[in-house]
């Protein structure tokens, strides 16, 4: 019979493709995954994978098995789900996932708060880029902004989102150039300058919010942003420009997985964070700042 940890080991390197990614991803060494995957191989006499210079391809036993592990990988995670489901108390960890932005900018006082209501409840907090999952129970509570969330996640849409323009000149001169200060995927001028500036190129593209919004402040030129985090900072070098632009389609949402929904804590933290972000819907509306 093959320990759970085997076949967690085994599909992280077949995602990954590699033993030094996989380590990163299940938190360990290098050499504990590499010797995992040696111990199943060998306990089985058969090649699970393929080392090549460009990385660990799956041999046809390992593809064999591929799908009945991601089956076991679902049924484990829906066991984990039901447990952590079922608890009652008010203590214990919880996994927060957000963008860095609206910690930083919009929740940081207010999850100080909970802690100091709440001290058995451990907050473990992930900002980043990348959308965790919360089937995995990579995080139990998620603050995102999306048009739409998946099905099996519950929660509330907290308020909807508006953007405006931003730059520390006021009165641009539409006869002359004007910076953007663009997002780094945009390989073309965005419809929202090409209809408010004559003309206008790409002084700087940047990656995230916060780098964005210190180019604005820093003089590069104009940037589209979302308004809660610059009418959060009510600098008075970055001025919002008289351009009314059309609300978002995407929405503030806070959510968490369905199987999750009678877990005491994960419900009170839910509750309170909802409570929170509907203090602050003017700022994501964009009804709060300078005008």
């Amino acid at each position: 019979m093959n320990d759970w940890d085997d076949i967690r080991f085994f599909l992280e390197v077949a995602r990954a493709g590699s033993i030094s990614s996989a380590s990163k991803i299940l938190k360990v060494n290098h050499t504990t995954v590499s010797r995992r995957i040696h111990s199943l191989e060998k306990k089985h006499g058969v090649r699970l994978f393929e080392r090549s210079r460009d990385g660990y391809q799956m041999t046809e036993a390992a593809d064999a098995i591929y799908h009945q592990a991601l089956e076991i990988e679902l049924q484990n995670q829906q066991i984990s789900r039901t447990l952590f489901g079922q608890d009652t108390r008010l203590e214990g960890p919880i996994s927060l996932t957000m963008p860095h932005d609206i910690f930083e900018y919009c929740l940081a006082k207010d999850l100080a708060e909970f802690h100091q209501t709440h001290p058995g409840i451990q907050l473990k907090l992930i900002v980043g880029k990348g959308v965790l999952n919360l089937s995995s129970r990579e995080a139990d509570i998620a603050i995102r902004l999306t048009p739409s969330p998946p099905d099996y996640l519950v929660g509330r849409e907290v308020s909807g989102l508006q953007h405006a323009l931003y730059s520390t000149d006021t009165n641009l001169n539409t006869n002359k150039p004007v910076g953007l200060v663009l997002w780094g995927g945009e390989t073309t001028i965005p419809k929202w300058a090409s209809q408010h500036f004559n003309e206008c190129y790409a002084s700087l593209y940047v990656d995230d919010l916060s780098s964005m919004y210190a180019a604005v402040k820093a003089g590069f030129g104009v940037a589209r942003m979302p308004c809660y985090m610059p009418d959060s900072l009510n600098n008075p070098l970055v001025r919002k420009l008289p351009i009314q632009l059309p609300r978002s389609e995407w929405s503030v949402w806070v959510l968490s997985h369905v199987d999750l929904r009678k877990t005491a804590r994960v419900q009170h933290c839910r509750e309170f964070l909802v409570t929170k972000l509907l203090n602050k819907k003017p700022l994501f509306e964009g009804q709060k700042g300078q005008t």
